[in-house]
């Protein structure tokens, strides 16, 4: 069904007194190299503001959205979840369609379901799982966007595993946490339940799962593990620190391009 007929039709079925007060949940996958991150922002550059410019063409009025959490500049996801409140007389496919008309091929709406009033894409939400890639030496030009290029020097790898372990559990992760980002999340206390390291050759994975991050956590959990696997920092320094509570320069931030949203999970 071509745009103009769908905002027609929808027009019509509104102004003919359906409620325009549907919850709508989507998950989403972005490529984030091109974009200002997820949140809203005023050059219009975010996967925020195109999702709500597309929204707001196909029905003929402002949408706002509200996403699970944000993802910085450069940051990718395969499970991003947001809500909307809007009427949609047709099938869940036909609003797919009609975005992926508008939308970048850079981003895909992987699904599309109403769900009950109370949702909340943030509020509703009990864990999320990350991943970040590394890559030991000159990565394939193909996967470059998608991962961390490290220098390729022998790992310590039984440190980095036992600075893992330390990491999982119940803890202030204020050391691991940008400073600035407080004003978003001021509860700097959150239940890591794993924080796996798998290698295959050059290429290192990291997958976490937990009930919450802090600004930057997991892309400062990826750099601080990395040094460990460098000797820069001991399995003992990541407790210590932990235990500090307080930021430090010894805690490098792992590149945005290695990191991805895979999963937000709800009860």
């Amino acid at each position: 069904m071509p745009l103009e007929t769908v905002q027609f039709t929808l027009h019509n079925a509104v102004k003919g007194g359906i409620s325009p007060s549907v919850r709508w949940k989507c998950i989403t996958s972005y490529d984030g190299t091109d974009f200002d991150g997820w949140q809203r922002q005023p050059s219009g550059g975010s996967v925020q503001n195109h999702l709500e410019a597309a929204l707001s063409r196909i029905f003929d009025r402002q949408v706002l959205i509200q996403g699970s959490g944000r993802t910085d500049a450069g940051v990718h996801a395969r499970g991003q979840c947001f809500h909307f409140d809007a009427d949609w007389p047709h099938p869940p496919d036909k609003l797919l369609r009609a975005l992926h008309s508008i939308l970048p091929v850079t981003i895909r709406i992987e699904s599309a379901a109403q769900v009950p009033d109370d949702f909340h894409a943030r509020h509703s939400a009990v864990g999320k799982r990350y991943s970040y890639r590394y890559y030991l030496g000159r990565a394939n030009p193909l996967e470059q966007r998608y991962l961390w290029a490290c220098r390729d020097v022998p790992m310590r790898w039984e440190a980095m595993l036992d600075a893992a372990e330390r990491l999982v559990g119940t803890h202030d992760f204020t050391a691991y946490g940008a400073t600035h980002g407080k004003d978003n999340d001021p509860n700097p206390v959150k239940t890591i339940h794993r924080l796996d390291l798998s290698r295959k050759g050059r290429h290192i994975t990291l997958v976490t799962e937990g009930s919450g991050y802090l600004y930057r956590m997991v892309r400062s959990l990826a750099g601080a593990l990395y040094w460990v696997g460098r000797g820069r920092l001991t399995p003992e320094d990541i407790t210590r620190i932990l235990e500090s509570r307080q930021r430090t320069h010894r805690i490098v931030t792992a590149p945005a391009q290695g990191l991805c949203l895979d999963r937000v999970f709800y009860e």
